[in-house]
């Protein structure tokens, strides 16, 4: 007999009362499967319960009915022309403003032990992150439809054509995809969902009213001037209304593209990072 024991030992095969460790097949693009999948479930939780959209349906709303109706004859002279003015900006805000839900949704999650489930599924660790941002691209659209749609009931008209206007819808749903990993990053740090919404607040509101959206850059104090050149929201604002409106837009598309890129880039690692670290 040919071996020693202890070969012996190591080709008898398993007890059947015993499982042997199962083995995971690493299959091509498995991130990606595993982030749309858990998207797929993001939005399949937002349409059970269409509540979580009244931010991006009747807040966008209220906001036009106030501004336009309250401040259009004071700063424009005409609720028509002020209507065309703030749209545009009104859209950025808005998308931007939709995209707290992802953070204060993660942290709901994550609290309930959703989470816990998905660390002991086999896929990626980024990809309940990712997925969660891509399943709330939807909250974005439909803030998207709304307010265009209320908008042109109450007399706004774009000025350049369809495909420019495709563009600053594409351009503002790409900015705030890319501000929301900020949200994410809160959402995975942040102890309580209302700490998380507290903090995205105030965060949002000088970057969304420290710009040109309510009054033209031109009637600003020379100090808020100054901060609309470096706000990066102030030029996503600037490039929607040029792309609907018409005027120069290039160099404000160029800097929300890069500005963007550059939220990407710094959140999106900090948030991997610190849900590692947490789970």
């Amino acid at each position: 007999m040919t071996g020693t024991a202890a070969e012996h030992r190591t080709r008898t095969p398993a007890p059947s009362g015993t499982a042997a460790p199962a083995r995971l097949e690493r299959r091509p693009f498995g991130l990606a499967r595993h982030s749309l999948a858990l998207a797929g479930r993001s939005i399949t939780k937002t349409l059970r319960t269409p509540e979580q959209l009244l931010d991006v349906t009747l807040q966008p709303i209220i906001f036009v009915v106030i501004y336009v109706f309250l401040l259009g004859g004071a700063v424009s002279g005409s609720t028509g022309d002020y209507l065309q003015f703030l749209l545009p900006a009104i859209l950025v805000q808005t998308v931007l403003f939709g995209g707290m839900a992802t953070g204060v949704n993660l942290n709901t999650d994550v609290k309930k032990g959703v989470f816990d489930r998905f660390r002991s599924l086999p896929i990626g660790r980024s990809a309940p992150l990712i997925g969660s941002v891509l399943g709330d691209l939807i909250r974005y659209l439909v803030a998207v439809v709304v307010l265009l749609g209320f908008g042109y009931a109450l007399g706004f008209r774009v000025q350049t054509g369809l495909l420019p206007a495709l563009g600053a819808c594409v351009l503002t749903v790409f900015f705030a995809f890319c501000v929301s990993w900020a949200f994410v990053l809160l959402g995975v740090l942040m102890r309580e969902p209302g700490g998380v919404q507290g903090t995205a607040f105030l965060v949002l509101f000088p970057l969304t009213f420290g710009t040109s959206m309510i009054a033209p850059k031109e009637t600003l104090p020379g100090w808020l001037q100054g901060w609309l050149e470096v706000n990066p929201v102030n030029h996503a604002m600037v490039a929607a209304r040029a792309l609907m409106l018409g005027g120069p837009a290039a160099a404000a598309v160029w800097w929300t593209l890069l500005s963007g890129l550059l939220f990407l880039a710094v959140f999106a690692p900090l948030a991997v990072l610190a849900y590692r670290r947490r789970t």
